[in-house]
């Protein structure tokens, strides 16, 4: 979800949630910090449709609370993981998290607040060096220490030696089998189980590296602060092929040709990606059909399609 700010001041009394929920908030940063916090104005800010959104000042500070049910804590724990394994990287400005917890059935999860601005002449070109560095940091197996969501979806992430039985174990054979319990039977799953079958035959002459990636990169989840640097957010992060990473940004625009040309003079990619990218988009597009319906089986059947074809 965004961090653009949205509606305008709300009360800690407001009755979107409990007090009690924020009184927890106000502790657990305290705790965390090590420094005294009270709420004293409230900011919500609109973007996204999975989580109550906030911004929170006091004491002199700013944070940025986002906020949903209890039991999806866990989902809160892995997204503070994935900042945490983004910003060790050291590559690209994330938010920061302070803390997650859970009251009165809700969880929450406190980071940094980053203010945004337009982006300077040369934020697109900084963002697509940064990017590059970014997948450069590798690591053995593909796959992540820990399970996270995309969206709202269970990721699973249990690290595997070879990519491709990676991505069909663990992409697409749980999107589709996911897709087939949410009514989306019969030709889709017949032409996805024959695409699984030929997998390898995209990857008969290129080998990607696990690099650190995003895993949900597209334009709502990368923004410029108010200096002009870039910054990625909503991480649904994993070791893979990076290609990945840039197909997503091609899937719902928002990336510019300066962007794209400043990631390919830093780390150009292999002549296959051009076919490659519809297989990495069809996962997030099965996601949609799974989240959402709608025309959005119908676009991945068709995806298939002309995989298949290059076979």
């Amino acid at each position: 979800m965004s961090f653009a700010d949205g509606v305008g001041d709300i009360s800690i009394s407001d009755n979107i949630l409990p007090l009690s929920v924020w009184k927890a908030v106000e502790q657990s940063i305290t705790e965390t910090t090590g420094h005294a916090f009270s709420i004293k104005n409230q900011h919500r800010i609109g973007g996204g449709s999975i989580n109550i959104a906030c911004r929170i000042d006091g004491a002199g500070r700013r944070y940025f609370v986002k906020l949903n049910q209890a039991e999806q804590l866990d989902m809160f724990a892995a997204e503070a993981d994935g900042l945490c394994e983004l910003a060790s990287a050291k590559a690209i400005r994330v938010p920061i998290p302070v803390c997650y917890g859970k009251a009165a059935g809700k969880s929450w999860l406190v980071t940094e607040y980053i203010g945004f601005g337009r982006g300077e002449e040369d934020s697109a070109q900084l963002l697509g060096r940064q990017l590059a560095t970014l997948h450069r940091q590798s690591s053995e197996q593909f796959g992540w220490f820990r399970d996270n969501t995309i969206g709202s979806t269970p990721q699973h992430n249990a690290w595997s030696n070879d990519w491709v039985d990676f991505y069909r174990d663990h992409r697409l054979r749980f999107q589709l089998e996911l897709a087939a319990r949410n009514g989306f039977a019969g030709s889709l799953q017949i032409k996805g189980e024959r695409l699984m079958a030929n997998l390898d035959v995209f990857f008969s002459s290129y080998a990607p590296i696990a690099s650190l990636l995003h895993g949900d990169l597209w334009g709502g989840n990368r923004a410029f602060d108010e200096s002009g640097q870039p910054v990625i957010f909503d991480p649904a992060v994993y070791y893979g092929d990076r290609e990945a990473d840039i197909a997503m940004t091609e899937l719902f625009s928002g990336f510019g040709a300066d962007f794209y040309a400043a990631y390919q003079e830093a780390w150009p990619l292999d002549a296959g990606y051009s076919v490659r990218k519809s297989l990495y988009n069809l996962y997030h597009i099965l996601n949609h059909a799974n989240l959402f319906g709608g025309g959005y089986a119908v676009q991945a059947e068709s995806m298939i399609d002309r995989l298949l074809a290059e076979i």
